[in-house]
């Protein structure tokens, strides 16, 4: 039998859990801005997680465009 390559799977399972610890930091980091600011609205628990989506779309983009050859 042949030898499954996994490094795809690994590739994904490590943005995956790239995406959720980022997402957790950046819920946590917003909790505290927001108390630390006291905004009237929590305004950076929405503005933190979605610059870390936007990061993490640009990043799975990038990695997943066909290479130019030079």
């Amino acid at each position: 039998m042949e030898k499954k390559d996994n490094s795809l799977l690994f590739k994904y399972a490590g943005l995956a859990t790239q995406l959720i610890a980022g997402l957790g930091l950046a819920v946590w980091l917003g909790i505290k801005a927001d108390e630390q600011f006291a905004f009237n609205m929590p305004l950076a628990v929405w503005i933190l997680p979605l610059a870390v989506i936007a990061v993490v779309i640009y990043k799975v983009i990038k990695d997943t465009a066909p290479k130019k050859r030079t």
